[in-house]
């Protein structure tokens, strides 16, 4: 308690006194989440308190202009909001507060802990959108990540510095594969943005990697469903900031953020309600291009040395890999891996689906004989699922194809490969050794 009260003070101390008179506006009109605010002109992305009487307040955020109206979106509900209400602006316009202080936190998407222990303290500043930088500083992925996933690590080999996604329908296990990476990541700091998932699934998480060592290099940022489209925006962007302010360090982060498409819901909410239309699906071009802007902020640093590791849970609506989130995402990231709901179905997990996933830097990283084995093995597993339906029903002779019946032979060994407990981390050597032994050698 002490400490908390001396960093408090020291705090005071080192903040500047405004004296400038404060502006003020009022609300004339209200139509669901938006409303608009006259006599008040802010920036865009200004944060804005709602006098409610003498004890209730409201939070709001300006998202665009219209008429001479300043039109805000509500970051909480507007029950109790009422026309004339007194608006107020807050803090640096655009601007998030970031700093190492958020390592063994949890925090909600404006900043405030979750976690019962008091404020975080932070006073370093980061623009929400980040520091645009030439494409040259983005230096090459040239050293391996080791993922702690056998399978991942044998034929999707990722990369320091590589943004991946991991797509797949709900309920096939996104969630369940991003928490083994975390436990089996080696990275200096590790940030994870929960966007838009359940209440009880950021409870659990919390719970499961904010004790022991990892907890002291570990940060989340954590909004649920039922909170404004605006907060879980920002909440994505509050985890990129704080990664991106790591990596200005030097560091090497690890940046989950699940999911990539509840954040492209937020945006498309808020481009509907600024009258912009649906093009692909229903998404206006905003929401697909915020999701593009948040993949193109992690990578590696030529002028820091830092790296963001980025991995982006896809939620495949409907199964449909070929959804706009899912189609934008997987032509912009550095590669993909596609969780199988049939794959699931048949009680291998996690359900990766070997021929549909992808490492584009994999072939720049692993050593040729790895390469090799890799793609031995996913000719073996595809030449089994091309012909699953004939093998099934006994309707291949054997000796028709000699690919074919190694991969009929090797296939069980080949599930219980790609098979891992949740609680089984294998590292990157193990992985391709087991590989090799398997199908190394051809017959």
């Amino acid at each position: 308690m002490h400490a908390l009260i001396d960093r408090t003070l020291a705090t005071v101390e080192t903040a500047s006194l405004d004296l400038a008179p404060r502006r003020f506006g009022r609300v004339v009109a209200c139509d669901g989440g938006l409303i608009e605010v006259s006599g008040l002109g802010v920036p865009i992305g200004t944060i804005c308190t709602i006098a409610q009487g003498a004890a209730t307040e409201h939070r709001a955020e300006t998202i665009g202009f219209r008429n001479g109206h300043t039109m805000m979106m509500m970051l909480g509900d507007t029950v109790l909001l009422r026309p004339g209400a007194i608006v107020r602006p807050e803090g640096q316009p655009g601007m998030l507060a970031v700093g190492p202080e958020f390592l063994g936190r949890a925090v909600d998407g404006s900043g405030e802990p979750i976690d019962g222990r008091g404020p975080v303290m932070a006073t370093k500043s980061w623009p929400a959108g980040g520091y645009r930088v030439g494409a040259l500083d983005r230096s090459r992925v040239t050293q391996v990540f080791d993922s702690g996933i056998r399978s991942l690590n044998a034929l999707t080999t990722f990369g320091v510095g590589q943004r991946i996604g991991i797509m797949a329908g709900s309920g096939v296990g996104k969630s369940v594969l991003m928490d083994m990476i975390v436990d089996g990541a080696k990275a200096d700091a590790v940030v994870v943005g929960l966007i838009g998932e359940r209440a009880r699934e950021v409870s659990d998480f919390v719970t499961r990697h904010m004790s022991g060592d990892r907890a002291a290099t570990t940060a989340i940022v954590a909004v649920p469903a039922d909170h404004a489209a605006n907060l879980r925006l920002r909440g994505a962007m509050l985890a990129t900031s704080i990664a991106e302010h790591l990596r200005a360090q030097g560091k090497r982060v690890l940046l989950i953020l699940d999911s990539l498409t509840r954040v492209a819901h937020a945006a498309r909410e808020i481009g509907i309600l600024l009258g912009e239309p649906g093009a692909a699906r229903g998404y206006p071009p905003s929401a697909l291009a915020t999701i593009t802007k948040l993949i193109e902020r992690a990578g590696n640093s030529e002028q820091s040395g830092g790296a963001i590791t980025g991995l982006y849970t896809v939620l495949a609506d409907g199964d449909d890999q070929n959804d706009p989130v899912v189609d934008t995402a997987r032509a912009i990231l550095d590669g993909h891996i596609v969780l199988s709901r049939d794959i699931a179905q048949r009680g291998q997990y996690p359900a990766v689906d070997v021929g549909a996933s992808l490492s584009r830097v994999m072939n720049d990283i692993v050593p040729a004989e790895h390469a090799a084995v890799a793609r031995r093995f996913r000719a073996l597993a595809a030449a089994y699922e091309t012909n699953r339906d004939l093998v099934m029903m006994g309707a291949y002779r054997q000796g028709a194809d000699p690919l074919l019946d190694e991969a009929i032979a090797l296939y069980p060994r080949m599930c219980q490969f790609l098979s891992q407990p949740g609680e089984e981390s294998v590292d990157l050597a193990t992985a391709f050794a087991q590989m090799n032994e398997l199908v190394g050698r051809e017959s």
